[in-house]
């Protein structure tokens, strides 16, 4: 690059991109945190039948026991989203030194 501002500014922009999330204390699904407990969502009747179906995804956070502290929505099927969170706030993972967040996605498929 011929453009020292721009090269900087690159630079930064990539160095940001990987610090900022371990700042927020976030970690990926593949988390040390192994699920111990795994509640399926109810899948509503309704949505069933009319074979409405999709993929929930959810920003979970894990207190230092393993309980689920909180579940929120960031993207799918927000008829779905309900169902979702209440499920995985019965999930219970391994007892950790510190609270972790992380990404879950759960799939509704009406044909199973």
């Amino acid at each position: 690059m011929k453009n020292p501002s721009l090269s900087f500014l690159v630079c930064f922009s990539i160095l940001f991109a990987l610090v900022a999330p371990l700042s927020h204390g976030q970690q990926d699904s593949k988390s040390d945190r192994k699920l111990t407990t795994r509640v399926e969502p109810e899948y509503p009747p309704v949505l069933r039948m009319r074979q409405i179906g999709g993929t929930v995804r959810l920003e979970v956070t894990i207190n230092p026991h393993g309980t689920v502290e909180s579940a929120k929505v960031v993207g799918g099927n927000p008829i779905l989203a309900e169902s979702a969170v209440i499920a995985v706030k019965k999930w219970k993972y391994v007892s950790a030194e510190t609270a972790t967040t992380i990404t879950v996605s759960l799939v509704f498929n009406p044909y199973q």
